[in-house]
């Protein structure tokens, strides 16, 4: 019996898929089968009840995870810390972020990262905000950048850097004219939105609310892309991360009016509580904090 078998039995308690288990470890859902099958017969024991409809461990499966997860710790810390012994910086480090900060933040960090750390991989994945903390409590990604990063007990928040935004417009808007622009301007009109459960969209409508100010909502997305291509096409204005427009203003598809007040967007990254922190995401958390 080996940890890597410890790994893929943990891994499949915790996302109770035997596809993912196979993306997560990098094997065919045939070995993860083979794994658990391995392991009931070292064991002796029944370790998953699964049918279509339903998956959990029995107990001596209970009494198995909890104590290889432990086992995995500890197997973690030991391996980190010869790491830093002998300072080495090597791994993989598997990222989950929205699509803003994917697209736009994150890809001169990766390339800075990588070039100083070519013996360290890095895996990005593009999620929706809900499906980022679910992938860090899933223990499928090590790590997940988000926009106004919620606090819970069950991962860590690390608070990054903030984003001012702007409004975004079509260059032939009549506010498009105008060197800033209050919220209270934006009263009636035709706005692109984000969808109701996106973080962002949440903080937008509570800045909007609290300066009295209503707006029509005529299109809702899940990501930045599909907004900015709407405004493109003068469906309406938007209230966007500045870094997220740049290349638009450059072409002359879009216009940026700066907002009259301190409006932002907070970044932070997450990461399942209790985890031990390899060398290379210490490394890379500490770059993501800097200024680039």
């Amino acid at each position: 019996m080996q940890f890597e078998s410890l790994k893929v039995f943990c891994d499949l308690a915790e996302t109770e898929s035997f596809t993912q288990t196979a993306q997560v470890n990098g094997v065919s859902q045939s070995a993860v089968s083979q794994t658990i099958g391995a392991l009931e017969k070292h064991f002796r024991s029944l370790l998953l009840e699964r049918s279509k409809k339903n998956f959990r461990l029995t107990t001596e499966g209970e009494i198995l995870y909890n104590y290889s997860k432990e086992l995995l710790r500890i197997y973690d810390a030991i391996r980190n810390r010869m790491q830093e012994i002998k300072h080495v910086i090597s791994g993989e480090i598997r990222v989950a972020t929205v699509y803003s900060i994917g697209l736009h933040d994150l890809p001169p960090y990766v390339k800075r990262f990588m070039h100083d750390y070519p013996d360290v991989k890095v895996h990005v994945e593009y999620r929706r905000a809900n499906q980022v903390y679910d992938a860090i409590l899933g223990n499928t990604v090590d790590l997940g950048l988000v926009a106004y990063p919620d606090h819970d007990e069950r991962w860590t928040t690390v608070p990054l850097h903030k984003e001012r935004l702007v409004l975004a417009c079509h260059p032939q808007h009549p506010l498009a004219k105008l060197r800033s622009v209050k919220l209270n301007a934006l009263n009636g009109q035709k706005f692109v939105s984000f969808e109701l459960d996106q973080p962002t969209r949440k903080a937008l409508d509570k800045a909007l609310r609290s300066q009295g100010v209503k707006v029509q909502h005529v299109m809702e997305f899940d990501n930045i892309e599909t907004v900015k291509r709407a405004v493109e096409l003068d469906c309406g204005v938007a209230i966007v991360p500045e870094a997220t427009v740049k290349q638009e203003v450059t072409h002359k598809t879009l216009a940026m009016v700066p907002l009259v007040g301190d409006y932002f967007r907070t970044l932070g990254a997450v990461y399942r509580a209790n985890k031990v922190l390899s060398p290379a995401m210490k490394r890379f958390l500490a770059l993501l904090k800097e200024t680039l």
